[in-house]
Order: C-alpha cells, then sequence, then structure tokens
C-alpha cells in the first residue's frame, strides 16, 4: 500500500527512527538523543504508522527488526547519509573550483567604484567564475528576471524595493548635484529646492519613471517633478554634457566628487537640496537563490566590498 509523505515525517523523526533500528534499544535511544522514553516510544508508534509495519517485535528478551523494518532502515540511512553529505558540501563551499557564468545588474552611479574593486575580489577567489555586469534598463522585469535565474544579483538605489524579493541595504550615500562653474547656481554651498526645481536637468533616466530614479522617486514622494532636459543613459557621457550646458546632474554624492575630480576646471559640486535625504543602495536576489551557497558567497563578496568602501568614505570625512 502506498502513503504519501506528509508532515508526519520530519528529519528528527527519521534520525530517532533509524536509531530505534539500529540500537533496538528505546532506554538507549532516549539517552542518545536527550529524549524521554515516552517521546521515543511514541516516535516508534508513529514509525510503525507510516510504514504499515512493526518494525521493532520481541524475540525472548530482546527486540528484532522485521522484515520490513530492515529495508526502512537501509533506506532511512541512504537519506541521513545524503543529507549529510549535502550539508556538509554546503558548510564547505569552495568557490575557487566553481566554474559558471552569473549575471549582475548594477547601477551606474556607484558601479565605477564597486564593480572594480567586486571584480578583482571575485578573480581572487574565483578565477574560474565568469561575470557579465550590466546597468538595469526600465524595462527590465527584476522579478521575472530573478526568478527565470537570468539574473543572479541586482544592486540597485530606487526609492523602494521589490517587495516580493529579498533585499538588503549595503549603504547609504549623500547626494550631491553637479553643474558647469559658470552655472548661475554653482556658488551655493547648497541648493535651494526652489532653485532646484526652477533649473533644467540631465538624467540617466526620463522623469516619466520615479520608480527607477532615487531623485524623481523623492521628488514624486513630495508631489514635485523637476524638469528634465535631457536623459542620457550613458553615465560616461554626462560629465561632457553638463561641463558644455547649463544642466544639472544629481547624483550620489562619491560618484559626483569623482566626476568633478576629472573636470576640476570646468565643473562645480553643489548640495543638494535638504529635502532629498539619502540614497539608499541595496541588493536584491530571490527566494529560489536565497539558499545557494553560490549565490550566498556572491551577496556575501558584494557585502564586503561595499563595507570597505562605506568605511573608506567615512574616514576620508574625518580625516
Amino acid at each position: 500500500m502506498y502513503t504519501s509523505l506528509n508532515s508526519s515525517i520530519d528529519v528528527r523523526m527519521l534520525r530517532t527512527t533509524y536509531l530505534l533500528l539500529t540500537e533496538k534499544n528505546v532506554s538507549k535511544v532516549a539517552v542518545v538523543l536527550g529524549l524521554t522514553q515516552p517521546s521515543v516510544s511514541a516516535c516508534l508508534k508513529k514509525a510503525r504508522e507510516v510504514f504499515a509495519d512493526p518494525l521493532l517485535v520481541r524475540s525472548g528478551q530482546k527486540l528484532v527488526l522485521t522484515e520490513r523494518g530492515e529495508e526502512v532502515m537501509a533506506s532511512i540511512g541512504a537519506v541521513l547519509d545524503t543529507l549529510r553529505t549535502t550539508l556538509n558540501k554546503r558548510q564547505q563551499f569552495d568557490p575557487g573550483g566553481v566554474n559558471c557564468r552569473m549575471r549582475v545588474a548594477a547601477v551606474n552611479c556607484f558601479g565605477a567604484f564597486l564593480i572594480p574593486r567586486i571584480a578583482s575580489s571575485i578573480r581572487n577567489q574565483a578565477p574560474g567564475i565568469s561575470v557579465d555586469f550590466f546597468a538595469p534598463s526600465e524595462g527590465l522585469d527584476l522579478f521575472e528576471e530573478l526568478g527565470a535565474g537570468h539574473v543572479d544579483l541586482v544592486i540597485g538605489n530606487w526609492p523602494m524595493t521589490q517587495q516580493s524579493l529579498k533585499s538588503a541595504v549595503l549603504l547609504h550615500s549623500d547626494i550631491a548635484c553637479v553643474m558647469q562653474k559658470e552655472h548661475p547656481h554653482a556658488q551655493e554651498g547648497r541648493l535651494s529646492l526652489e532653485n532646484y526645481l526652477d533649473a533644467h536637468h540631465v538624467s540617466p533616466t526620463p522623469g516619466s519613471n520615479a520608480f527607477y530614479s532615487p531623485i524623481d522617486g523623492r521628488l514624486s514622494q513630495l508631489g514635485l517633478k523637476r524638469h528634465i532636459s535631457m536623459s542620457i543613459p550613458e553615465y560616461a557621457l554626462i560629465p561632457s554634457v553638463i561641463a558644455d550646458t547649463d544642466l544639472i546632474f544629481t547624483t550620489a554624492r562619491p560618484y559626483a566628487e569623482h566626476i568633478v575630480e576629472h573636470y576640476p576646471d570646468r565643473l562645480q559640486l553643489v548640495e543638494a537640496p535638504f529635502e532629498f535625504n539619502q540614497m539608499n543602495l541595496y541588493m536584491l536576489w530571490h527566494e529560489r537563490a536565497h539558499s545557494s551557497s553560490l549565490n550566498q558567497w556572491l551577496r556575501s563578496v558584494v557585502r564586503s566590498v561595499t563595507r570597505r568602501f562605506d568605511q573608506e568614505i567615512h574616514a576620508e570625512l574625518c580625516a
């Protein structure tokens, strides 16, 4: 007769049943497992019901296995051995022995700092792992891509995360504006919200999609909207554009400083309006990969790299 697997069978029951069948002694098994004899006896009773057989029967002064009991003991032993091997592999995961290709979507404003470090760490620890880094686009369905395994990890800075995905905050960053030195607001220590909204802006994403923009997302929360004169998805082009126009570029402060350092004679950094608060950087992954040793390792690499980067930023601010 076929008995379906259900909540009556769990690892604890299997282990207890296996010890009962190998030791053939309720009292001894109770001592080994730190349980009471009644609870061990109850487990034996449940096992007899599940496997539809006495399993252990008395023969004189001792218990012996039935023929079915011999089969069950062998089967449970194999299951426990397989489970033990699987757990040991997980605990002993060695990225250096893995050969595969992974895909990581990462926002541009932090990518200039983090991707080289992440790449270096991956190459040092796992030279057999290839990684495709790419900037997530507006049309990217994060849940679908992560759920299908087409993307392994997303590093984002959007105003809100998707509740259906796993997430972890990596760091917080101040927001700053970059403009040409001749801009009317270039000498202001911090832009007022009024002046910010009166100005013209360049953005890597169109203002129509506030979900993908931490800036426009924040303005949307305030019931406001800025005037985006140009949207340029290629970050490398933006410094040249703002150097020759009256457009303002708003981004994470580390990236703003990075831009100004490369154009010291043409660009100026100005603090963003107080109302913007801070920009959050976080990573997203799917439930299907949550317990994956490979994905856990990748997340630990990203977490370690961003932690060191964050510490460097704070050290510079305190210097």
